[in-house]
């Protein structure tokens, strides 16, 4: 294989920490010279700033773009967007990449996305054709999708819906998700002590997000998840984690920090690296909320996810996943279920070889990089 120049672009903890031992092998390789590029929370201290931890991992990081992020509106989130697409368009002026790899739905991500498909870089989309209805994610993933040039993706009804949205099916390879995997390969030298000194099986973790287009109030929202929370007070401690940097998270933040502040029992953490967070799942009675890493990573903890609310509707998801409405009394009764069971093992996003899965299909892809423009791939219509 010809030397190649490959890039991932990160804008959060989640996603850095979904694809860090990928990004190692691919950096390992002697042919291949990978950079990380920095931006969105990753350089924010209020999110936990992380970008000497990527260079403590041993990664070159390739620019560090500053969103200045503001959660507070839709217009300023649109900000940030666009400091992202004029700073990402003005570095891939100079810097070339023979692959981009971006993961996921973020805000951000679609303006690293438009800046790189204008200046004609090959990009490659992991965790496409998923389905996020309540949230902007839902359009941000579809529209990175189309401007991408390889696809992995979680499942393969995600396959199938990449292909559906126009991708050539030789483009596309359902491989699994990294993250179902990588939770369970915890380096313990790296827990933080305050997750580690929690009681094990003693405690809830309770990580909530705003659904950014639905018509509920993220202030309502989390009035009802805390009222849930009343009903287990001093039975049970709980840990409650920074929501993401999406509009309005101020609101949920501001209630969970007045919450923590007043009830005994509770513990607040902006941020932890990733190998803690997996330890404080691991070792949790389950995970209540409505992140992702609900559906692809506690299952593969062995825990019980209450999914509240919209945010996740539309995702592939396993037995251990209790869907409930926004409203205390249903998710006072999931976490009822959850705290007198044994979840199920099943998880639709795992594969125990996801990474060499990867690593592989990876190298494949250097060596086949179009010169030209995608087509869009048609379906066969059966009265055509």
């Amino acid at each position: 294989m010809e030397h190649r120049n490959v890039a991932f672009a990160a804008g959060s903890r989640a996603d850095y920490g979904i694809v860090r031992h990928y990004l190692k092998r691919l950096s390992a390789h002697p042919d291949i010279t990978l950079s990380v590029l920095v931006t969105g929370a990753l350089l924010d201290y209020r999110y936990g700033y992380a970008a000497e931890q990527i260079r403590r991992d041993g990664f070159t990081v390739g620019c560090e773009i500053d969103l200045q992020l503001d959660s507070t509106s839709q217009s300023a989130v649109l900000d940030s967007m666009a400091l992202a697409l004029s700073g990402f368009g003005r570095y891939f002026e100079t810097h070339h990449y023979d692959l981009l790899i971006l993961l996921g739905d973020r805000y951000e991500m679609l303006a690293v996305a438009t800046a790189a498909a204008m200046h004609k870089l090959p990009l490659l989309h992991l965790h496409g054709g998923e389905a996020t209805f309540a949230n902007y994610d839902e359009f941000i993933r579809h529209a990175i999708t189309k401007m991408s040039t390889f696809h992995f993706t979680a499942t393969a009804r995600y396959r199938r819906r990449v292909i559906q949205l126009g991708e050539a099916p030789d483009r596309v390879f359902n491989l699994g998700a990294l993250g179902a995997y990588n939770c369970t390969v915890i380096n313990e030298d790296t827990v933080t002590p305050e997750v580690k000194a929690l009681p094990v099986k003693q405690y809830f973790v309770v990580l909530f997000h705003p659904e950014t287009l639905s018509t509920a109030a993220p202030a309502q929202q989390i009035r009802e998840l805390l009222g849930a929370v009343d009903h287990f007070i001093g039975r049970y401690r709980f840990v409650f984690i920074g929501s993401n940097a999406d509009t309005h998270a101020d609101h949920i933040r501001t209630a969970v920090k007045a919450y923590v502040a007043d009830h005994d029992g509770c513990v607040y953490f902006e941020n932890i690296n990733t190998d803690s967070y997996h330890y404080l799942l691991r070792h949790a009675i389950c995970l209540i909320g409505n992140s992702s890493s609900g559906l692809i990573e506690a299952p593969s903890l062995g825990i019980y996810t209450v999914n509240v609310g919209d945010r996740q509707k539309g995702r592939e998801r396993g037995k251990s996943v209790l869907d409930t409405p926004c409203v205390t009394a249903a998710i006072t009764a999931a976490i009822q279920t959850a705290a007198s069971g044994t979840p199920p093992s099943d998880n639709p996003y795992y594969r125990a070889d996801a990474e060499d899965r990867y690593v592989e299909a990876t190298l494949q892809l250097l060596q086949r990089i179009p010169s030209t423009a995608k087509i869009f791939y048609d379906l066969p219509f059966q009265n055509e």
